[in-house]
């Protein structure tokens, strides 16, 4: 009904041209889409339904129906890296890949000029918004929640373009070289004030269980002597032309008095 008088009129006459030249008219009402492709038909301008035709045949009339292919196989594309100045100033250079599909050809068709093109440009807008958001270190440890959000806004913005936003990933973050020394100057720095830290409780810790071997010493007299003898037995083990016998101190403090 949409179509008017005159248009109607134009379709009855496509309708008379095929009777009048089958069975050769046969060959350019009959399209064939394949399986992973949908055709949306447009007759004199309009959508003639609301449900794409496909996979296989259908049929057009000739001078009055065109139509149009759409594609719903999973595309991938790259988006081509980003400056993008974080929340805390740094500048990085991001690049992603995304997934999407046409999950409704008229909408596809009808509602944007090209779905694809659309899709890339919106893409690399969404980066630079959603990365703009964040600090380095947000950055570089928590891409998936990155990739959540960019595939929820970019999803919700082409839902009227019939597309569907399957994955989104970032690829790489390049940092400037100056950036790279500093961070890799910082984490050297902080592994030695770790090895120090370390290294001081080993020393606190051992000097905490010689004091209590001290006075396990001190309680008996000929344990120190046992101990000199197992110290002299473990440098005799290395084969060593040197043995040094221990002098006990207290025989120094003698001699110290005298004087």
């Amino acid at each position: 009904g949409r179509l008017g008088c005159f248009g109607w009129l134009l379709v009855l006459a496509s309708l008379l041209f095929i009777i009048a030249t089958f069975p050769l008219a046969i060959f350019m009402c009959v399209k064939i889409v394949n399986e992973y492709e949908r055709a949306v038909i447009f007759r004199l301008g309009r959508i003639t339904d609301r449900k794409p035709k496909g996979p296989g045949l259908f049929f057009v009339l000739p001078c009055t129906d065109n139509f149009v292919k759409v594609d719903l196989r999973t595309v991938s594309f790259d988006i081509p890296p980003q400056e993008i100045l974080t929340k805390d100033s740094v500048t990085v250079s991001v690049d992603g890949v995304v997934y999407f599909r046409i999950h409704c050809p008229i909408s596809s068709v009808a509602n944007v000029s090209s779905a694809h093109s659309s899709t890339r440009l919106l893409a690399q807008t969404t980066l630079r918004n959603v990365l703009g958001t964040k600090n380095l270190a947000e950055l570089l440890s928590d891409r998936e929640g990155i990739s959540v959000s960019m595939q929820e806004a970019l999803d919700e913005a082409t839902d009227p373009w019939g597309i569907k936003v399957e994955r989104v990933e970032i690829k790489d973050v390049k940092l400037p070289q100056q950036l790279q020394r500093a961070m890799a100057a910082e984490a050297e720095a902080s592994r030695e004030a770790r090895a120090k830290i370390i290294a001081a409780e080993g020393e606190m810790k051992a000097s905490r269980a010689l004091k209590e071997a001290s006075l396990v010493i001190a309680e008996s007299p000929s344990g120190l002597q046992l101990r000199y003898l197992q110290t002299l037995n473990t440098i005799a083990a290395e084969k060593n032309s040197t043995i040094i016998f221990p002098l006990p101190i207290d025989m120094m403090q003698n001699f110290m008095q005298r004087k």
